[in-house]
């Protein structure tokens, strides 16, 4: 008998009395991931020298090696970091950029990570350069127009995997077999992707990636990883300069856990006193999508998704911004502009229902996240409202 998203529900730590259609911002974390999230953390307080000194490397390692099968890495070449936005100010702060160098993205990105670049590129006098990506999206053409911004002073390509404000999922591995052959570096902002989209990093091909576990593959909040192929892992410094810069292991230094391994792991992984809880429970993570079957569950959310873009669509008379079937759970479905800087604070108000509402250009969206404990209930609910919104600012 199939599970129904009732049943899901009650899996979740969700408030029963909110519409959460915003999976996508800080994701949700299911109870039996939770409480392996507390365990350790329980675990840590009884002794925290033994937990932390001596236990934490390996601890760690079998950790990266259950995410590094699920992404298609190695675990030497995987990191734990908070978040993403961690692992992209850390290549943005290593990268030997020179004056007259240049960063190439796309105008799509999170405007944290666009700040990242634009402070790295300012202060060392090199030029952060977008590409224009127009909408509709066209997939065919996404290579070719990033390229024609291409220049030989090009160091590094910077995009997203899956855009936040558009939900837009882009060709990675085509523009990275290209700017592998042009000798050009690629870094992938994977936020959006691990969870929701199947990801194989070696055969993707980027020198550098980063991912978030707390959204769409729903471990604990402040999990995620940095990716780096193993030529270029030396590029890289660690945000904060600690034993892992030590060639040796000293008595005193509380790394016993950390002797003998790489320098890219201990680098950025030993980085002082901090609570690793959330990273040692994303392989219970891992084991809850896999236990729950989540990958044929995600495909009634996908038709979710596309139901409720067609009649937002219709009952607005506008246009997707990208076309074919959705492959995603989370999707950014236009809206009119007329009172949109309102209607995410109205929906929460009247209606209990947390989505946001984004934009682009001149364009607005409301960009709703479907997860498997969401139900069609739910979405004709939210399809009626924005209905409902739309007479009452016409």
């Amino acid at each position: 008998m199939p599970i129904t998203a009732s049943c899901i529900r009650r899996m979740f730590l969700l408030s029963p009395d909110v519409i959460f259609l915003n999976h996508g911002s800080f994701g949700a974390c299911p109870r039996e991931v939770f409480e392996d999230y507390q365990r350790w953390q329980l675990e840590l307080e009884r002794n925290p020298v033994e937990f932390l000194g001596r236990r934490s490397g390996e601890l760690l390692w079998n950790a990266r090696m259950e995410l590094a099968e699920f992404l298609g890495a190695r675990p030497q070449d995987l990191v734990f970091v908070p978040n993403s936005t961690t692992g992209v100010n850390a290549v943005a702060k290593s990268l030997a950029l020179k004056p007259g160098d240049e960063v190439l993205s796309t105008d799509h990105e999170y405007g944290a990570c666009d700040n990242a670049w634009q402070l790295a590129c300012r202060e060392r006098g090199a030029r952060y350069v977008k590409a224009a990506i127009s909408l509709p999206f066209d997939p065919a053409s996404f290579v070719d127009t990033v390229w024609e911004k291409v220049t030989p002073r090009t160091r590094l390509i910077f995009f997203s995997h899956i855009t936040s404000a558009t939900a837009l999922l882009f060709p990675a591995t085509e523009l990275c077999a290209r700017a592998l052959r042009a000798g050009i570096l690629t870094f992938i902002d994977g936020a959006h992707a691990p969870g929701q989209i199947d990801l194989n990093l070696r055969r993707l091909g980027a020198d550098f990636y980063v991912g978030n576990c707390h959204k769409w593959l729903m471990a604990p909040k402040g999990s995620a990883f940095f990716y780096a192929r193993e030529k270029a892992q030396g590029m890289v410094h660690g945000l904060v300069t600690s034993w892992g810069y030590s060639e040796r292991t000293d008595a005193n230094s509380d790394q016993e856990a950390y002797a003998g391994t790489g320098t890219f792991e201990r680098r950025h992984q030993w980085q002082g006193t901090r609570d690793i809880a959330a990273f040692l429970a994303v392989p219970a993570a891992i084991r809850f999508m896999r236990k729950y079957n989540w990958s044929v569950l995600q495909k009634g959310c996908r038709a979710l998704v596309a139901q409720a873009q067609s009649r937002i669509l219709a009952d607005n008379g506008l246009s997707p911004i990208a076309g074919g079937v959705p492959r995603l759970q989370m999707l950014a479905i236009p809206v009119p502009p007329e009172g949109a800087e309102q209607l995410g604070k109205w929906l929460f108000r009247e209606w209990r229902i947390e989505v946001p509402v984004t934009g682009f250009g001149d364009k607005r969206f409301v960009r709703i996240s479907v997860q498997p404990y969401n139900t069609r209930a739910e979405v004709d609910t939210l399809v009626r409202v924005l209905y409902e919104f739309r007479r009452k600012c016409s």
